[in-house]
């Protein structure tokens, strides 16, 4: 059955399993991504036929060297990775256009490693002058791709803010119910000679170990929690993409927002009614 998949190269091919005896061993290798094995129930050492065009007309035999892989893509995730890796020359012969002689002899990109990375500006403008209508540009510039994720961090950003305003506010009317239940005890300390610095001490004492526990607790449930969130989208998308990971940067940046929301919310809650004559306090 004919499946279309694409290379690295991102050509469009048509595979088919080979049929009829064919000469297995003398056929040239190609690597199938894990996705495109299962779907089509193909081994490694199986024969199957590779086309550039949808019809599968000149079609070539490969043989099924391995399995490999396909590298996570964010932008890619939803879609099956139905691929194929073969050596170039096997590729340029495969996808050999007659129209175009000096097409497998043409090159579109090349990319360079520098041996320091910091150089990419200079040797852009090096190889712009040395080879004028080359355009050579650092692969961390700005483009398409990344500025989609810029797009999506600034939307996640302001999620989060709404998210932690709404929180606070939360938290600050459960801290001042709270509060409140225990208006007959504050007054009753105050009343026997606690002042509202001692009071307030031990209510800001108190909200920190709280803040703590529910801080260490949130942080500990992330945890436990990543793996299985990954493990059900990599299922669901049938995908190695890592869709949910806990840092120490971000343990630090939640443990930072937490714990001075949660003391901050006591303290507030609580001077409130430490203001407050004690009789008014327990009611007499």
């Amino acid at each position: 059955m004919p499946v279309a998949l694409c290379l690295a190269a991102s050509v469009a091919l048509t595979l088919t399993t080979a049929a009829g005896p064919a000469d297995v061993g003398e056929a040239p290798g190609v690597l199938l991504s894990r996705q495109l094995i299962e779907r089509q129930h193909l081994h490694v050492g199986d024969a199957v036929r590779l086309s550039a065009d949808p019809s599968g007309s000149r079609s070539r035999t490969f043989r099924i060297l391995g399995v490999y892989e396909p590298t996570p893509d964010p932008m890619r995730f939803a879609q099956p990775a139905l691929e194929a890796r073969l050596h170039l020359p096997d590729f340029l012969a495969l996808t050999d256009n007659s129209s175009d002689p000096g097409g497998a002899d043409t090159v579109s990109s090349i990319n360079v490693a520098l041996v320091n990375p910091s150089e990419s500006e200079a040797f852009a403008r090096d190889v712009a002058a040395r080879l004028p209508g080359t355009v050579a540009k650092p692969t961390s510039a700005p483009n398409q791709r990344t500025s989609t994720f810029v797009v999506i961090e600034r939307f996640h950003l302001a999620i989060a803010i709404v998210t932690m305003i709404g929180s606070a506010v939360f938290l600050l009317a459960l801290m001042m119910m709270l509060v409140d239940e225990r208006r007959d005890v504050v007054g009753t300390l105050r009343l026997i000679g606690l002042t509202r610095r001692r009071i307030l001490m031990q209510v800001l004492a108190e909200g920190s170990f709280i803040a703590a526990v529910g801080t260490v607790f949130g942080v500990c449930f992330a945890l436990l929690m990543q793996g299985a969130f990954n493990r059900f989208f990599q299922w669901r998308y049938d995908t190695a993409l890592v869709f949910l990971r806990i840092t120490p940067a971000v343990a630090a940046q939640s443990i930072l927002l937490a714990l001075p929301l949660g003391i901050g919310a006591s303290v507030i809650a609580s001077w409130g009614l430490l203001r407050r004559h004690p009789l008014a306090l327990i009611r007499r």
